[in-house]
């Protein structure tokens, strides 16, 4: 009898959990954590209370402190550590991988100064490793409830996505295929600025017609950039385009989106960000979005606005005020 393949989660933050949660439900899971006390609650009490309250985890899942330890353990590897710390995190066990095991990153950001996306900075790190990611409209919370969710795994190498798709997926959560890795990731990262400038929207009560205008317009941007550099357009209007675009813009739990409304209220961004107590993607992301814009000749009003607001150039107002000074031109133009 074959042994079970064993997933190793790095980083054990809400979606990270989640993610080990839904895998321990599969095969033999571990996930490790960068606080002992964390490992130690999650294996002895079964919960994450820093990131999940009390929702309760699967009893089958384990954790640890020990990333070489996970290292060695780990027949498929998930990155779920934030954009900016995958090269640190990754560096410390390069040698420690077997080879050939596929890593599926959950990171939604770009490394600043290199611009690189996750997936880049993985095969970077891990040369040789089959590298996707696990992406789509997924609210770690909901999904730890139980409630039904769809997502999406990328893997240039669809008979790899094929043998991944069962170790995530159970009845109230679908996972599909997509070989678009490019256009899957790029829409994980730009639908954070898309949810910075939903959030300041409701933090400032603009109403429901701008907040329409500025998840429409928003995905045209996101088209625009994604096919400048190479993905696929249909790509866009699946789970991690417009699916996972929705989900972040929309919910009360999406981290951008209550940083956005937190500047909206008059908090300053540092402010923003202690008050929510995790990593918003969108914040470290939105220069570097820019750079690429400017880059690949894109014109990005609503993410360029977004980010003179985390620069602090400009107020969450005045940046709707510049939004509505736009000349109106044929609509088609928006992708």
């Amino acid at each position: 009898m074959a042994r079970p393949v064993r997933v190793v989660v790095l980083g054990s933050g809400s979606w990270g959990t989640t993610v080990a949660g839904l895998a321990a439900q599969n095969t033999p899971t571990l996930v490790w954590s960068r606080k002992s006390d964390t490992a130690a609650e999650i294996n002895e009490e079964h919960r994450n209370s820093r990131y999940l309250g009390d929702r309760e985890l699967p009893t089958e899942l384990r954790a640890t402190d020990d990333l070489v330890g996970a290292a060695h353990e780990a027949d498929v590897l998930v990155v779920g550590v934030p954009s900016h710390a995958v090269r640190e995190t990754l560096e410390q066990i390069a040698d420690e991988v077997r080879a050939w095991v596929p890593v599926v990153s959950l990171a939604k950001g770009l490394e600043p100064g290199t611009r690189l996306r996750p997936t880049e900075v993985i095969s970077q790190c891990l040369p040789g490793h089959p590298v996707g990611l696990l992406a789509g409209p997924n609210i770690a919370s909901e999904i730890a409830d139980g409630l039904a969710a769809a997502a999406v795994v990328a893997m240039q190498d669809e008979s790899i996505a094929s043998a991944l798709q069962p170790l995530f997926a159970s009845k109230v959560f679908r996972v599909y295929r997509n070989t678009d890795v490019l256009g899957c990731e790029l829409g994980g990262v730009l639908k954070n600025i898309v949810a910075i400038a939903a959030g300041m929207a409701e933090g400032l009560g603009v109403g429901d017609n701008t907040r329409a205008m500025v998840l429409s317009r928003g995905l045209a941007e996101i088209i625009r950039l994604g096919v400048a550099m190479g993905a696929q357009p249909r790509t866009f209007s699946g789970l991690t385009g417009m699916g996972d675009l929705i989900a972040t813009c929309m919910s009360p739990a999406s981290r951008n989106r209550r940083v956005g409304e937190a500047i909206a209220r008059g908090l300053s961004l540092e402010e923003a960000v202690a008050e929510l107590g995790q990593v918003a993607e969108g914040v470290k992301t939105a220069p570097t979005v820019m750079e690429l814009a400017r880059e690949y000749g894109v014109e990005m009003p609503i993410a360029a606005e977004v980010e003179a607001v985390v620069a602090g150039r400009r107020t969450p107002t005045e940046a709707y005020r510049g939004l509505r000074k736009r000349a109106p031109g044929d609509e088609e133009d928006l992708v």
